[in-house]
């Protein structure tokens, strides 16, 4: 088959990841990269022996066919209309649009050029959460009736060198780290018929404690605490909190209580992590890891945690689905539902009333471990 040539806009954090993983699957290679900071994207390239162009060369090149947008959140939309219109398929780190108004118009254009869009997280490919999801679909806990997902924390500016966007429109807590949670939600259980939601945030100033801007503050112009109640289209209740306001707190990232038991997932920011369920007699069990080729632990974290890391795996599911002509798993109707629902939580927060959901979605295939390893090197 025959490899589909990937350029990358945007030199931040995230690209490294996608360079250093991107060459271990396969059905795609990447070939050059460009930013506004034409010496970052100079220096970045020669370290990963690549070649670095502007976007507008990258936008021209024969042998890009699908540009990754790494952007920050405010651009993503801009850009990814720039790609569409050079005649690229689109691959944009979440959330790809910041709205679903914004979605809908990439849509159109992609449609009438014949081009895929695919979006970030691809995290819910993960041995964990298929394996999740084969159990629901097995009926192993029964219907899901309702559940819990929590992601808390202290926010980014401890950490990130550079954590301004973190704390504007577009992005916050919950469009964010959100879309994992959000995401496997929708692939475990299926499409969001309504939401209800509260927001606030602690502080209208944040303080940066990493170099090189140590002490300097910056404004906080989105909600950081949210907490809303999700109604699915198949009658489940799920409670979310996203929040940068906690120090600490013994939630599970994601719990789902069916008609016949529990479901103690992974955390959805990872591809691995152990599944944990029990049945009537409430006696709770590890279940047994598949052999999937996502659940091997190949790097150690921030916080020096060895985890599952194949970031990329839903761009080579997006270039290998394009050869093959089928439908791929990050999908435009997946990623936008996903946008729907965080944009409503928001909403409704502002509002405080139900927002009913305009969108609706698929759930994507099943990505066992044969799939998984098909994606692969």
């Amino acid at each position: 088959m025959k490899e589909l040539g990937v350029g990358i806009i945007g030199v931040g954090n995230i690209s490294e990841t996608y360079l250093a993983f991107g060459p271990k699957f396969r059905g795609f290679a990447i070939r050059s990269i460009a930013d506004i900071k034409p010496e970052t994207a100079n220096k970045r390239a020669a370290e990963y022996k690549i070649r670095s162009k502007s976007v507008d060369a990258m936008l021209a090149s024969d042998d890009i066919d699908i540009i990754v947008n790494l952007t920050i959140p405010e651009a993503h939309f801009s850009v990814t209309k720039n790609i569409l219109e050079a005649g690229k398929h689109a691959y944009s780190e979440k959330p790809f649009v910041p709205s679903v108004e914004e979605g809908n118009a990439l849509k159109e254009i992609a449609d009438h050029k014949g081009l895929r869009i695919g979006s970030a997280p691809d995290t819910f490919l993960g041995s964990s959460h298929q394996l999740a999801r084969k159990l629901i679909d097995d009926g192993a806990v029964g219907k899901i009736v309702s559940g819990t997902a929590h992601m808390m924390s202290h926010g980014m500016e401890h950490w990130h060198p550079h954590p301004d966007f973190f704390f504007l429109p577009g992005a916050g807590p919950m469009l964010d780290v959100g879309p994992y949670y959000i995401t496997n939600l929708i692939q475990l259980i299926g499409p969001v018929k309504r939401v209800v939601a509260l927001t606030s945030s602690a502080s209208d100033t944040r303080t940066i404690l990493s170099e090189p801007r140590a002490g300097e503050k910056i404004p906080v112009k989105t909600p950081t605490n949210i907490h809303a109640l999700l109604e699915f289209e198949q009658g489940a209740s799920v409670a979310v909190t996203t929040s940068w306001d906690v120090w600490s707190h013994r939630h599970a990232p994601m719990e789902l209580y069916g008609a016949e038991g529990t479901l103690y997932a992974a955390d959805p920011d990872y591809f691995g992590g152990d599944i944990e369920m029990c049945g009537r007699d409430g006696e709770i069990k590890t279940v047994e890891a598949w052999d999937h080729p996502y659940a091997v632990p190949n790097e150690v974290n921030a916080r020096g945690m060895h985890v599952a890391q194949y970031r990329g795996a839903g761009l080579a599911d997006l270039a290998i689905a394009i050869a093959e002509d089928r439908p791929h798993r990050c999908s435009f109707d997946l990623s936008l539902h996903a946008v729907d629902v965080m944009t409503a939580v928001l909403r409704s927060g502002e509002e405080r009333a139900f927002i009913d959901l305009s969108t609706s979605c698929e759930r994507p295939a099943l990505m066992g471990p044969t799939e998984a390893l098909s994606l692969m090197r």
